[in-house]
């Protein structure tokens, strides 16, 4: 069943341009030779208000994706299509960092809040993290850093367990006191060269912060790690490229690495989404190869770093693909599985125990070119430039997906591109408009249950309420929509244009917009709550 939408459109020039650097920057712009080399400045701790009495709170958004699953299931809200017509904005919060005014395509904010004790914590793209009373959207404390993420565009992002946030600036780790942002440890040296830079949110669990690097051009391309969570010792890592190969050397952008937040699950593993390789066309063709472990779901042992097993969705990638969204763990009847998926517009369900594919469901809009890289392998691919591929680069399926009782909701990029020259390692030429879906697939089968359609680029993963699910547009619109219909039931206009995942914390729904820069922006980058009344 599919629905359809016609708000106010976005104007398509200025998505295509901010899509343009955007990609730009995600494609391979240079930032690859970005290292551990890169200088870092000191950060600082401004103060703000105190807390105030009773602003403690249980409603809670503990994890970056609501819980150590991924499942971004809102189990605390009260919000459902019942009252989702009364959400009115309770406070706004403005953003103080140079990221305010620097970070232009995809704003300053792309990480998901965390809600715990009152409090949302969140970090910009230029590595600040703020502490945000809940009640009343005053600032508590800043730790300022004012240090741009290189790889782009993040998301960074802190994870909170145990009284303390965990985060990373391009090239450090640290944790800091929850209550006052005093650093209770830092490490600067935690990358070599050639392992690229930090922009993941993180995830902690067990006495461990789990992290990786993007963008490693050396051996190994990016890194997977696990630090103890009391001291930041690093306690193991995983190379996440086992070449690089022909191809992706010849280029030196990067391969591998961790973009989404890791899966943590019960049974002692965790996994890790990885992205692609970074090769054109051409050198895919002429060099194929698997490029293990490149657009691959790879399952760990949390305690040690030694894989279990691992699923590559795309082989012998060229088209800046990855497999990178956050795995979510759950089950079908009693079977554990992990769910998977990534910018190639596939989501994958595997065996939680073997990684063994259970089913496959495209996604989103393809043009029958899904199978490209396998057929580069084989030496069967025949391609001449121009070159469409759909999904573009952009994706496929760019934020994270969510899951709730039999159903997986995921979010898509209806955009396809073209690739003017088969030397470049990513599609540049915008190839029709950008629009996006939302789409609700079985769980046991994979099957598609239904299908909205919507006017412009869905950036804000999927979340669920109740009988809602959540995402937000572009240009600065949250949209709810019915999940036994897929009808949509109700739209807010937000203050500013927005790039980023939401948080739901019993009656209260938390928007970072960032104020990507369109046409459309209505003000500056900031932090909003909204509230049933």
């Amino acid at each position: 069943m599919r629905a359809r939408w016609h708000p106010r459109r976005v104007p398509v020039v200025a998505i295509v341009i901010a899509i343009a650097v955007l990609l730009a920057a995600c494609g391979g712009s240079g930032s690859a030779g970005h290292s551990a080399a890169v200088s870092a400045h000191a950060c600082t701790v401004i103060k703000g208000s105190p807390a105030a009495p009773g602003t403690l709170t249980g409603a809670a958004w503990p994890d970056p994706n609501g819980d150590l699953a991924n499942t971004r299931d809102a189990t605390s809200s009260t919000i459902s299509t019942a009252n989702v017509s009364r959400l009115k904005q309770a406070w706004s919060f403005k953003l103080t960092g140079t990221a305010v005014k620097t970070v232009q395509a995809y704003g300053s904010l792309t990480a998901a809040p965390i809600v715990t004790g009152g409090v949302v914590y969140i970090q910009d793209l230029h590595s600040d993290v703020y502490a945000i009373s809940l009640a009343t959207g005053k600032l508590r404390w800043e730790y300022r850093c004012d240090q741009p993420e290189l790889s782009g565009p993040g998301p960074n992002g802190v994870a909170v367990a145990n009284g303390r946030v965990y985060g990373l600036t391009p090239t450090a780790a640290f944790a800091l006191d929850a209550a006052t942002g005093q650093p209770a440890w830092t490490d600067a040296h935690l990358l070599r060269g050639g392992q690229g830079t930090f922009g993941i949110q993180p995830a902690v669990a067990n006495g461990r912060v789990y992290l990786g690097s993007q963008y490693g051009s050396g051996p190994g391309g990016g890194v997977l790690m696990a630090l103890d969570a009391a001291t930041g010792a690093k306690l193991w890592t995983f190379d996440t490229v086992t070449g690089p190969e022909p191809g992706v050397r010849s280029l030196g952008l990067g391969a591998g690495g961790v973009w989404e937040t890791p899966l943590v699950s019960s049974d002692g593993s965790v996994t890790f989404g990885i992205g692609n390789p970074y090769q054109s066309p051409a050198q895919a063709i002429a060099h194929p190869a698997r490029i293990l472990y490149t657009d691959s779901d790879v399952n760990l042992d949390a305690a040690t770093g030694k894989i279990h097993w691992y699923y590559q969705g795309v082989p012998d990638d060229f088209k800046d693909y990855d497999m990178q969204t956050s795995p979510i763990a759950t089950s079908v009847g009693h079977t554990a599985v992990v769910i998977g998926s990534g910018k190639m517009g596939i989501v994958y369900e595997m065996n939680a125990k073997t990684g063994q594919l259970l089913w496959k469901t495209p996604v989103g809009e393809h043009n029958g070119h899904d199978d490209d890289g396998q057929l580069a392998l084989t030496h069967q691919l025949k391609i001449t430039a121009p070159y469409t591929i759909a999904p573009g680069s952009f994706g496929g399926v760019l934020t994270n997906l969510a899951s709730a009782g039999n159903t997986v909701y995921v979010v898509t990029m209806d955009l396809p591109l073209t690739y003017p020259s088969l030397k470049l390692p990513t599609a540049t030429k915008p190839a029709g408009p950008p629009r996006g879906e939302i789409e609700a697939l079985s769980l046991a089968t994979g099957k598609v249950e239904w299908d909205t359609r919507l006017p412009t680029l869905p950036i804000g993963a999927a979340t669920v309420s109740n009988n809602l699910v959540f995402t937000t547009l572009y240009n600065g619109v949250l949209v709810a929509v019915n999940r036994a219909t897929g009808a949509i039931v109700n739209r807010t206009m937000l203050p500013a244009s927005t790039n980023a995942p939401i948080a739901i914390a019993g009656d209260t729904l938390i928007v970072p917009a960032g104020n990507p820069e369109v046409k459309v922006a209505r003000g500056g980058a900031q932090v909003v709550a909204y509230t049933v009344r």
